[in-house]
């Protein structure tokens, strides 16, 4: 995770955005739309927002852009934008995953901020070469793990980093999900056609659609990082190309002398579930268990005392959670305002770059490296379930 600098929040002026993809019907073009606009921070001035020019003109229309700035193609977007006086400073990338790269480099070599959808790409070369592009870059690069922006997630990162868990033995994670128990992608849903398309989504299926945030999520709360796994992957659905479901053990890096051991189940056919996120962890000291369903809580338990429940803004909850909250105590926050937290972060290090400010350490959001720690985390389920569960590096 970045941790950038940041200009006080002046509102002078917006920061100019562009999206690609994302047009109409799209659910996470429209996410990401509400989100950018929700602290006020951007402007969507400009979109290249499918790769079908009729429907990108269609797009653009409905949501009120100046047909002058509405685009076939991303590299045309970028390559006139990055010419114009006012073009845009910042891209919002909202397509299947195999598209990411080929757009995401178009902005980066342009000096234009780019803010990616997870995962960081569809293939590990890919994420490879993205990442040594983004640091020869001078923009920033973000990536939306949009569910470490909750404030109760920062505040169990909070909670770990100052010790009050102890050291960590233990990470589990989970993220079941029901909505492809069936062949729908058959019938010709769209986001069911491209989740399990390799040729769109890259080689993992619910790894690389659910399981990168569920990993993502255990390794930003806990701290540690990932040394080996062990998987099995399955494609319950005949015919199925990807992977619907998969277990995975995990061996963390060893951090305070102790070796961490982890556990993580994602699933798309499970049904019951709709976006069941949950992550615990426990140390010598205690544990802690979040939900993303119920986001205001963090459940705290010192070991031998009973447990506690910390809620957002409430007795308990300390500074890491505040500055991401909008509203007190009571009033619910949830997965909207977490993804505005991600583009407000970002919004944050940007206006340091314009401004030449110094750095705030509280500023954090998820890098290009959590991108390719995701690829390489799927690539190594992969490669683990092919050889029957045997344990991979990572």
């Amino acid at each position: 995770m970045a941790i950038e600098g940041s200009a006080s929040e002046t509102r002078e002026r917006r920061i100019r955005l562009g999206m690609v993809g994302g047009g109409s019907g799209a659910f996470i073009g429209a996410v990401h739309r509400i989100a950018a606009r929700l602290d006020d921070h951007y402007e969507l001035v400009a979109g290249a927002l499918s790769s079908s020019p009729e429907k990108a003109e269609q797009s653009a229309r409905e949501l009120g852009l100046d047909p002058s700035r509405s685009y076939g193609s991303f590299k045309e977007m970028a390559i006139r934008e990055a010419k114009l006086k006012n073009g845009i400073e910042a891209v919002a990338i909202v397509t299947p995953n195999h598209v990411h790269y080929e757009a995401a480099k178009e902005f980066l070599k342009r000096g234009i901020h780019v803010i990616c959808d997870k995962p960081l790409t569809s293939t590990l070369p890919d994420a490879r070469k993205l990442k040594k592009l983004a640091e020869e870059s001078d923009a920033l690069f973000v990536l939306t793990h949009n569910y470490t922006g909750y404030p109760m997630v920062r505040q169990a990162r909070e909670m770990v980093a100052n010790g009050e868990l102890g050291t960590i033995r233990l990470v589990q994670m989970e993220y079941p999900q029901d909505w492809l128990t069936e062949d729908i992608e058959s019938s010709g849903q769209k986001q069911a056609a491209w989740r399990t398309d390799p040729s769109k989504s890259g080689a993992g299926g619910s790894t690389g659609d659910i399981g990168t945030h569920a990993y993502n999520l255990g390794c930003f709360v806990s701290g540690l990082e990932l040394e080996e796994l062990s998987a099995d992957l399955d494609s319950f659905v005949p015919g199925r190309k990807l992977d619907d479901n998969a277990h995975v053990m995990m061996r963390f890096k060893e951090k305070d002398g102790a070796r961490a051991k982890g556990m993580l189940w994602c699933s798309q056919v499970a049904p019951g579930h709709e976006n069941g996120l949950k992550v615990r962890v426990y140390g010598t000291k205690g544990g802690l268990e979040w939900v993303q369903a119920d986001p205001n809580y963090l459940w705290y338990t010192p070991f031998g005392e009973p447990k506690r429940l910390i809620t957002r803004n409430g007795a308990g909850s300390g500074a890491a959670a505040a500055r991401v909250s909008r509203v007190p105590s009571g009033h619910p926050e949830g997965y909207l305002e977490g993804f505005a937290n991600i583009y407000s972060e970002a919004a944050r290090a940007i206006y340091a770059k314009r401004n030449g400010a110094k750095a705030d350490p509280a500023i954090v959001y998820p890098t290009v490296d959590d991108g390719l720690k995701g690829m390489l985390f799927v690539d190594a389920c992969v490669q683990s379930s092919k050889k029957n569960g045997a344990w991979v590096k990572v």
